[in-house]
């Protein structure tokens, strides 16, 4: 018997959005409403995701966490005031087991991520929150950009890495940029720990770790 998981929340998209997070699917919890407590019942909303403690860190916001109306409210002015939407690229999946793994996604069915880019003229940077392994947020829009016959080309091979394509169309000239920020999940503190550049601020600062690498690498993007 599978889990058939389909994304709980509708895309968060404003017409002067500029830069849109994508990401693949919350956890499961999420689509079945048996929340924690410290969960927000809105894109991200896992406390144990991190992404918006990396911008309550970044800003300085002092949001709430839990599950109240007014959680919700506070991120999405924080979205709207900085032009920033939320667009995750899996619409739905089915899983064998009920967790939040994006390896045991099966009968994957993607959003039209450029369907909505045509429809928001002002989005010029994708912040996909993973890279491009297995079925994480970068691997899905190479997939998809594919059906268009377009492709990512590379800015750069550093973390994150960062990656263009190009939407002209016969009257307008526009290039959307990519950057793959380094996942919020816990599984990704590995690959992490194994980069030279945390491996050369841990050195000089022990106390330094895993949340202080994400929150000075997302401090330039978000």
């Amino acid at each position: 018997m599978t889990f058939f998981h389909k994304h709980p929340y509708q895309p968060f998209i404003q017409k002067d959005t500029t830069k849109l997070i994508v990401g693949t699917l919350p956890p499961p919890r999420f689509s079945t409403g048996d929340l924690l407590e410290k969960d927000v019942d809105f894109c991200y909303g896992s406390y144990y995701n991190s992404l918006w403690l990396f911008i309550d860190e970044i800003h300085n916001l002092n949001f709430r966490y839990d599950n109240s109306e007014e959680a919700i409210i506070e991120r999405q002015q924080f979205l709207i005031q900085h032009k920033i939407g939320v667009c995750d690229i899996v619409a739905s999946a089915e899983r064998e087991k009920i967790d939040a793994s994006d390896l045991g996604m099966t009968n994957i069915i993607l959003r039209d991520i450029l369907g909505y880019l045509k429809k928001y003229p002002n989005i010029d940077t994708l912040l996909f929150t993973g890279g491009n392994s297995k079925n994480g947020p970068e691997y899905f829009f190479r997939k998809h950009l594919k059906t268009y016959n377009l492709k990512l080309e590379v800015l750069s091979n550093e973390v994150p890495r960062i990656h263009q394509f190009n939407m002209n169309t016969e009257s307008t000239e526009r290039i959307i940029k990519t950057v793959s920020l380094t996942s919020g999940s816990g599984a990704a503190n590995i690959s992490i720990s194994r980069l030279p550049l945390y491996k050369h601020l841990k050195a000089r600062n022990p106390d330094f770790n895993t949340f202080d690498f994400r929150v000075m690498q997302y401090r330039e993007f978000i």
